[in-house]
């Protein structure tokens, strides 16, 4: 990339496709000053050990937040022109909220319709659940269909969507 990100990319894929290393060069690439906002949450050894893992291999160059709720607010409280923003992830998100029994379809619109606004440029990180079989269980059928209605609201709003597979990116638009 010679230019630096303007507006919102999506980047997808599976697990360990190498959609965060992809996301992660692209945010640097862009030149910008780097913020990281961690969706994620340690509720396990092997889940802080992820996360130590994660922000050592980023190093110093990044300013790490830790939000598993209120992505709107975060992302308004570090917005500003001459950053790039990387959410990693979305479907830790969902689960978050689902777990919290939060309103997702009112979380996830809030979150699509601050987008516009935003002055940074904002790298989102999925995991794409659609591409296997139906899951068995109702709770799991739900944060399948949360997660993909919410993939398809801010690809809609975003400039560039990226799927990742084998660490190789696909641009699907932009």
């Amino acid at each position: 990339m010679t230019s630096p990100l303007h507006g919102t990319t999506l980047v997808l894929g599976g697990a360990r496709s190498g959609k965060s290393n992809f996301a992660e060069r692209l945010a640097v690439e862009t030149g910008l000053v780097r913020h990281y906002i961690a969706t994620g949450r340690a509720f396990d050894d092997e889940m802080r050990t992820r996360i130590d893992t994660h922000r050592t291999s980023r190093g110093d160059l990044w300013t790490t937040h830790e939000e598993p709720f209120d992505l709107v607010g975060r992302l308004s409280a570090i917005d500003a022109v001459g950053c790039v923003v990387l959410v990693d992830c979305l479907t830790l998100w969902v689960t978050n909220l689902m777990l919290e029994e939060r309103d997702i379809a009112a979380e996830s619109a809030r979150l699509v319709d601050s987008l516009p606004a935003l002055r940074a440029s904002v790298i989102f990180v999925s995991n794409e659940v659609g591409l296997g079989i139906v899951p068995d269980n109702r709770m799991a059928r739900d944060f399948r269909d949360h997660a993909g209605r919410l993939h398809q609201q801010v690809a809609a709003q975003a400039r560039d969507v990226y799927f990742v597979a084998a660490g190789l990116p696909l641009k699907m638009k932009g």
